[in-house]
């Protein structure tokens, strides 16, 4: 079964922004580099960190890092603020979504006793062939998982890890515009996608009970085709942070109307982050979601844009999530990549069944 990612976590992962994917940022790939590396440097203070690093690219990492580091050190008045190094391990990828690409790690039911994690590699086609070359992407959870010293099988169908959220008790909350997109390839017997084959495959390989189908994620998110990570997250099993949008005449204000509908028909209380943020970042407006968040030991890191309404969100999140600390991380440049915080990291949950608080 996928753990939940308030589990404790053994580490996170993170991928390096890469010269492949230059495209991916306008001609501001160090401006990401220096995202990547805020947020690597959050983490860092409550666990340990693995960057995994195109070869050749390991020194930007290094020096970006150290520029991190010190300012947070600045800022927190603290000489080194950061309780956990990053590692950086040189493998080949051609991008840097790690929750996408990376290995998603469940409990393995075979496993009576000692560590029962495996790691799993999905099928992975850069969200439908959106971009080339994928092939690194495509085995890099298996080369982490192998670097980690997991064991690690491979499934026979493209799912990536932004596309669903787990409670970690057996509900996945997905959204049809991805998942039943035809741009991620056939089911494993050849026949198009569907809700009933999906479901069958997602409780053979995450230990899903039930699925709650959501319409969509945000109209804009055109890369991934919807990514559930944009618009919920889940606390506790049957509570649902929900994404609002408070401009009515904004599509994504009927969608969250319509998630929110579905959500509590499956029982789920929903709490509602009334406001979507949009900013601009360099030449492009992005919208910024505030649940597109990383969670890890003690943490929550929310993306921010200096936006009114971010003081309210924060509170409201860490309201959600007692006893962790509420970090806020800039969001503009990932959202201008294509994400949120979320979507660069990939949790490891600790060996066991402890929680984390």
């Amino acid at each position: 079964m996928m753990r939940a990612e308030t589990d404790q976590h053994e580490r996170t992962l993170m991928a390096w922004p890469t010269e492949v994917r230059r495209s991916f940022f306008g001609g501001h790939l160090t401006a990401a580099r220096r995202a990547w590396a805020g947020v690597a440097r959050a983490i860092a203070d409550f666990e340990p960190v693995t960057m995994v690093v195109n070869p050749g690219e390991r020194s930007s990492a290094e020096a970006l890092l150290a520029e991190a580091l010190l300012v947070e050190a600045l800022l927190v008045e603290v000489v080194n603020a950061s309780r956990h190094e990053v590692e950086l391990v040189e493998l080949a990828i051609d991008d840097a979504w790690m929750r996408d690409s990376g290995p998603v790690v469940v409990r393995d039911r075979g496993v009576k006793t000692g560590d029962d994690r495996l790691a799993i590699q999905f099928g992975f086609n850069a969200w439908g062939e959106l971009v080339q070359p994928f092939d690194n992407d495509a085995v890099v959870a298996t080369a982490v998982a192998e670097h980690l010293g997991l064991p690690v099988t491979r499934a026979p169908f493209v799912l990536e890890g932004g596309s669903i959220a787990v409670d970690g008790a057996g509900t996945l909350v997905t959204t049809e515009r991805c998942l039943l997109n035809p741009n991620r390839g056939p089911l494993p017997d050849g026949s198009p996608r569907s809700k009933a084959g999906l479901e069958l495959l997602l409780a053979r390989w995450l230990g899903a009970t039930r699925v709650v189908w959501l319409a969509d994620g945000l109209a804009d998110d055109t890369d991934t085709d919807g990514h559930v990570d944009n618009v919920v997250a889940i606390p506790r099993p049957g509570l649902a942070l929900l994404q609002g949008c408070d401009d009515h005449d904004d599509p994504d204000h009927a969608t969250a109307v319509e998630s929110a509908r579905r959500l509590r028909h499956a029982g789920f209380d929903v709490v509602q982050l009334e406001v979507l943020p949009r900013t601009v970042c360099f030449d492009r407006v992005v919208e910024v979601p505030y649940v597109n968040f990383c969670l890890g030991n003690g943490f929550v890191g929310v993306p921010v844009t200096g936006h009114p309404y971010d003081e309210e969100a924060l509170s409201l999140i860490g309201e959600h999530y007692p006893g962790r600390t509420v970090v806020p991380v800039e969001g503009a440049m990932i959202a201008y990549g294509g994400g949120g915080p979320h979507c660069i990291t990939q949790q490891v949950p600790a060996n066991g069944e402890s929680t984390c608080g």
